[in-house]
C-alpha cells in the first residue's frame, strides 16, 4: 500500500481534479487521501455545494478516503491552510507522499524558493515592503529577485507554486517523512476563464454552472450529476445570500472584538468598523475596507470569519481530529491502517470527536455552526443540526469522466 495525500477543495470537482489523481496513481500511489476544505474555500467564500455532496463526488472518482480540512484552516492564508493540511496528513502515520500542482511542475525548483520563503518571511524588508501596502506575494517576489534571482523570482508569481512551497514549508516544519511530488498544470491555470480542452479552471465551472452554462464537457459525470440535483433542489450556494448576516454581525461587533479575527492588524480593525456602519451592500462593505495589502480574497476570509466566530486563537491549535466526509472501499482500507498509527482521534461522528477532549469539542462546536450559518446560503434554507445528525455511507468508485 502507498498511501499518497492531496488538499483540494473540489469546489466542484472536475476534469482537472481527475487528471491529478490519475496522475498520482501513475506516478505510483495506490491509495488516496484527500484533504478537503469544508463549506467554506481558501478564497473567501462559500462553496458551490455542501462538502458531504463535494466529498462523495470525490470518492466516487479516485479520492479513496475525504478528510475535511477544519474551517478555521480553509479560512486560512496560504501558510496555515498548507499546515493545517499537511498536519492532518503527517499525524495519520500512514501517508507516503503528497501530490499536488504547480505552474512549474519542478520539484527542486520549489524546494529552493520553499528556502527562500524560509529566509524572507522574518525579513525587516518583507516587513517594510508589507508596510507600504503591497501584497505579501509581490513583496516576495521582489525581494527573492533582488537576492535569489529571476528563476527563483518567477515560482512566486504563481498561485500553486505559492500553495506548493507551503506544503514544502509545512512538511520542514513538523519533520515529516512525507514525500512530495508535483503535477504540473499545463492547461487551465489557477482562476482562469478560458477553456483547454475538457479542462477548465474551478472558478470557470463554477461561473458557468452558476449562469446555466456549458459545463458539462468539463467535469465528471458524477459532478454533474450533482449539480443537476442541486439546481434543481435550490441548494447551490452564494455568499451573497449571506450579505445580512455578515452586515449584522460586523455591526454589532466592537473594534476590538473585530481585532480578534485571523489576519486583523495594523488598525485594520477600525476600517472595518467604520464600513460596517455605513455598508448598505456586501460589495459596498468589502471595497470600503480592500487596499493593496488586504486584496478582496483576504478580505471576503476576514468577513466569513467574522460571521462564523473564527478567532485567532484557533489557528493556534493544530487540527484536533481527523473528521471523515467521504470513504470507498480503498478508504476502508486506509481507515484500517490509520486507526494503529495515527496521532489523532479518526472518526465520521462529529458528536463522538467532540466528546474527546477540549480541543476537539472546540472544533466540532465551531464547525456545527459554521454549517448551520451554510443552511442559510442558498435559496433554499436548511434546517440546523445536520453536522451532529448525517450518516456517512460507503461510495462506490467511478473513474471515467
Amino acid at each position: 500500500m502507498r498511501v499518497f495525500g492531496i488538499v483540494a477543495e473540489y469546489n466542484p470537482f472536475h476534469n482537472g481534479h481527475l487528471h491529478q489523481i490519475n496522475e498520482t496513481r501513475r506516478n505510483g500511489a495506490t491509495h488516496i487521501i484527500a484533504v478537503m476544505s469544508g463549506n467554506y474555500v481558501q478564497r473567501g467564500d462559500t462553496a458551490i455545494i455542501d462538502k458531504f455532496k463535494r466529498a462523495e463526488i470525490a470518492s466516487c472518482c479516485g479520492a479513496d478516503l475525504v478528510i475535511e480540512l477544519p474551517t478555521p484552516y480553509a479560512l486560512s492564508s496560504a501558510e496555515f491552510f498548507a499546515r493545517g493540511a499537511v498536519f492532518v496528513l503527517h499525524s495519520l502515520g500512514c501517508v507516503d507522499g503528497i501530490s499536488f500542482g504547480s505552474e512549474c511542475g519542478d520539484s527542486q525548483k520549489l524546494y529552493s524558493a520553499a528556502i527562500a520563503s524560509k529566509s524572507l518571511s522574518n525579513s525587516v524588508e518583507l516587513r517594510k515592503l508589507l508596510e507600504d501596502g503591497i501584497p505579501y506575494p509581490s513583496a516576495m517576489q521582489k525581494l527573492a529577485l533582488e537576492k535569489f534571482g529571476e528563476e527563483i523570482s518567477d515560482v512566486f508569481s504563481h498561485p500553486n507554486n505559492l500553495l506548493g512551497i507551503e506544503y514544502l514549508k509545512a512538511l520542514d516544519f513538523f519533520e515529516s517523512g512525507i514525500k512530495p511530488m508535483t503535477i504540473q498544470r499545463k492547461q487551465a491555470m489557477h482562476d482562469s476563464m478560458n477553456a483547454f480542452g475538457d479542462i477548465a479552471s474551478a472558478s470557470f465551472v463554477r461561473s458557468l454552472a452558476k449562469n446555466k452554462g456549458a459545463y458539462l464537457p468539463f467535469v465528471p459525470k458524477k459532478t454533474a450529476e450533482v449539480l443537476k440535483r442541486c439546481f434543481e433542489a435550490g441548494e447551490i450556494s452564494d455568499i451573497i445570500n449571506l450579505e445580512k448576516p455578515i452586515l449584522y454581525k460586523l455591526r454589532s461587533m466592537s473594534p476590538d472584538e473585530i481585532l480578534t479575527i485571523p489576519d486583523v492588524s495594523h488598525g485594520l480593525e477600525h476600517r472595518i468598523f467604520s464600513a460596517s456602519k455605513t455598508a448598505k451592500s456586501l460589495d459596498e462593505l468589502m471595497f470600503s475596507i480592500k487596499t493593496k495589502r488586504y486584496p478582496l480574497a483576504k478580505i471576503r476570509r476576514i468577513l466569513l470569519c467574522a460571521l462564523l466566530g473564527v478567532k485567532k486563537e484557533h489557528i493556534k491549535i493544530l487540527p484536533p481530529y481527523a473528521r471523515v466526509l467521504a470513504v470507498n472501499d480503498a478508504g476502508v482500507e486506509i481507515l484500517k491502517k490509520a486507526k494503529r498509527t495515527s496521532l489523532i482521534p479518526i472518526d465520521t461522528s462529529l458528536l463522538r470527536l467532540s466528546k474527546i477532549n477540549q480541543e476537539t469539542k472546540l472544533f466540532s462546536e465551531l464547525e456545527a455552526f459554521a454549517t448551520d450559518i451554510y443552511a442559510l446560503s442558498a435559496p433554499k434554507i436548511q434546517p440546523c443540526g445536520r453536522e451532529y445528525t448525517i450518516k456517512i455511507k460507503k461510495t462506490e468508485q467511478e473513474f471515467k469522466p
